[in-house]
């Protein structure tokens, strides 16, 4: 993570989709284009699933940067002070404190800490070397110069990495009489000196939310960092901000349309790459425009990302609509290419009501024929997912891209859900023909169930 004040990290929910990743990325290119001074990057809060891994190599482009967590790290308030070695003499390192504001790291030859010159450790010297001996406090300055660094080092300076949050040391950093600490690589090797008054009051970084407006859904520790925008196209759902911002929730079929349509608004058009990854973030929840939460403003914005991904020269030049959507809605469809964990962990959304927690994945296929070799595994998975989480039930919505229908797998028999217009097959899941939307079709009549 970068420290500049200037830095915005443009991010969508946990186990993102296509959507959230494109319009992450999508998002992130259009504010850079308008905003002087202003560094912007798209960022995700989990692992790519498949089908986003196939867009994005398809189009050459790389993924974001992936930020679990919004907590401040130890590399946010690391100073990489200029340094000295153990054998050269002490005025290298008072040349170097003059201009730290009294800090001198001394490292070895291997990229290591040895010790750190600080006032005290240069008093605490002083005094071991003159001791109550009044003549030896006639020393020569310059012979004291020309002593080894290594003399009048602090060599029990704690070390934490920088990638370690700062709030999970923040104890010990409170016992410690020194007010300055080493920052370390994962190898150990020297990154800066950060202050104990810095750990106190670490910076917020900047955070630009896509594609959901829950806190269930964030990024961790997000009530860390300062919430600037909310880009969305689901229910409300959000929490309190310090600030007032600014927040966007429209009722389209995909946050990817939100993001075309303010870059044409503003007269610009998407690289071709940004283009494709953008369609194929619409066509996923769209499910190519077949879904019913699908819009007249997708269709437009379907266009306009044709318009601008097919042109001669690009990745996907020569592409229809209808080709390049089958290769995007197959390539994430399928039950046989992941374990049942990743597959119910791919796109899983936590939700609460009626004092009940309970959690929904969808995984798309191009047939329910291959459900029934996979059907207990996958059972299992949701019944671990469900007390990973400490949730009071969850559902797996098993979509085939080809019918436009689901299958409801339930971790539990919940007396409110039979109320659901859903025939019981025999193999225990819900025949939901129809149901292809867990925003607008399925999510809508739980909560109605559950609140009746």
């Amino acid at each position: 993570m970068l420290k500049n004040d200037n830095t915005i990290y443009v991010i969508g929910h946990r186990n993102p989709d296509t959507d959230s990743i494109a319009s992450a990325m999508g998002y992130a290119w259009f504010l850079n284009e308008i905003m002087a001074d202003v560094n912007v990057i798209p960022a995700r809060a989990g692992q790519l699933n498949p089908q986003t891994t196939w867009v994005l190599n398809r189009l050459g482009l790389e993924p974001p940067l992936l930020l679990p967590d919004a907590s401040p790290r130890f590399e946010n308030i690391a100073h990489r002070f200029n340094t000295t070695t153990p054998d050269e003499p002490l005025r290298d390192a008072w040349a170097v404190a003059t201009r730290t504001g009294g800090i001198a790291p001394v490292i070895n030859s291997d990229g290591k800490p040895y010790g750190l010159i600080t006032g005290l450790s240069l008093f605490n010297w002083m005094r071991d070397l003159i001791g109550p001996h009044t003549h030896k406090a006639d020393v020569n300055l310059s012979e004291l110069f020309d002593t080894p660094a290594s003399q009048a080092c602090d060599t029990g300076v704690p070390q934490f990495r920088g990638s370690n949050r700062i709030k999970d040391l923040l104890p010990r950093i409170l016992r410690e009489e020194r007010t300055e600490f080493w920052v370390v690589d994962d190898h150990g090797s020297y990154m800066g000196v950060c202050r104990q008054r810095e750990a106190l009051h670490p910076p917020r970084i900047k955070v630009v939310l896509v594609d959901h407006n829950e806190p269930d859904q964030a990024l961790g520790s997000l009530d860390e960092a300062d919430l600037i925008e909310i880009l969305d196209h689901h229910r409300l759902g959000n929490s309190p901000t310090r600030t007032p911002i600014k927040f966007t929730v429209d009722p389209v079929g995909s946050t990817c349309t939100l993001v075309s349509e303010r870059i044409d608004e503003v007269g610009f058009s998407a690289p071709p790459e940004l283009a494709g990854l953008l369609l194929a973030g619409l066509i996923s929840d769209t499910l190519a425009l077949t879904s019913p939460t699908t819009t007249d403003r997708d269709r437009l914005a379907a266009k306009r990302l044709t318009r601008w991904a097919f042109i001669g020269g690009a990745p996907l030049a020569g592409e229809t609509f209808d080709s390049y959507a089958q290769e995007v809605l197959q390539s994430g469809a399928g039950l046989s290419s992941r374990p049942p964990e990743e597959i119910v962990h791919a796109d899983f959304k936590l939700y609460e009501a009626a004092g009940k927690r309970f959690g929904i994945s969808q995984v798309e296929v191009a047939g329910f024929q291959q459900l029934k070799r996979h059907l207990q595994p996958l059972r299992q998975a949701m019944i671990a997912l469900r007390d990973e989480n400490g949730l009071d039930f969850a559902i797996l919505m098993v979509t085939d891209v080809v019918s436009g229908s689901s299958r409801l797998l339930l971790t539990d028999e919940v007396p409110a859900l039979e109320l659901l217009p859903y025939n019981r097959e025999p193999d225990g899941t819900l025949r939901a023909d129809g149901v292809v939307s867990r925003k607008k079709q399925l999510l809508p009549l739980i909560l109605s169930a559950l609140e009746a």
